[in-house]
């Protein structure tokens, strides 16, 4: 699979990332540096099934924007809801390289990202969500407050030629760590 072509996102954080700036361009899992920094670190399951891609993430299945499964889940450090993380795959994957996504449960994906060294990353890309936007919704649903905006990665990953997006997004609960 070729490297998509992403109008929506940056190849760098845009200025004013301030204290978010190092854990956006970090390239390691964001799973176990999150762990390294907390005692009771704990994943939720918000949603998983059948979801409709959004304008930005179509490159995946193009014109079958019906034809994914979406995964989102919080990452807790103690009670504190520190990421939001949305995952993207085509439907017909989860029978075949991602079937490992359609059993994980309260597993982070993460961890199984890059325990396995046939899994190949692309490079990062980055955004800053406003409030008007789906996903920033989506992961303020686990807040008490919403903040202005919120910061967010993604990065494609593909496993025999099938891929899956997985995005990031830091909440404020981040930054204590």
């Amino acid at each position: 699979m070729t490297a998509p072509r992403d109008t929506f996102w940056g190849r760098r954080p845009a200025a004013g990332a301030g204290r978010y700036h190092p854990w956006l361009i970090d390239h390691g899992s964001l799973t176990d540096r999150i762990r390294s920094r907390c005692t009771a670190f704990r994943v939720r399951l918000v949603f998983q099934g059948p979801r409709r891609a959004t304008r930005d993430e179509r490159f995946l299945v193009g014109s079958r924007a019906r034809s994914t499964v979406v995964r989102e889940v919080y990452l807790y450090c103690g009670r504190t809801p520190v990421v939001f993380a949305h995952s993207v795959a085509r439907r017909r994957d989860l029978r075949g390289a991602w079937r490992v996504l359609a059993r994980l449960g309260t597993r982070p994906l993460g961890a199984a990202l890059f325990a396995d060294p046939r899994v190949r990353r692309y490079p990062l890309r980055f955004r800053k969500l406003s409030a008007r936007e789906e996903l920033y919704t989506r992961a303020c649903a686990g807040l008490t407050s919403r903040p202005p905006a919120l910061w967010a990665r993604r990065s494609l990953f593909i496993l025999h030629n099938s891929p899956i997006l997985v995005t990031e997004i830091f909440l404020p609960g981040i930054l204590a760590l």
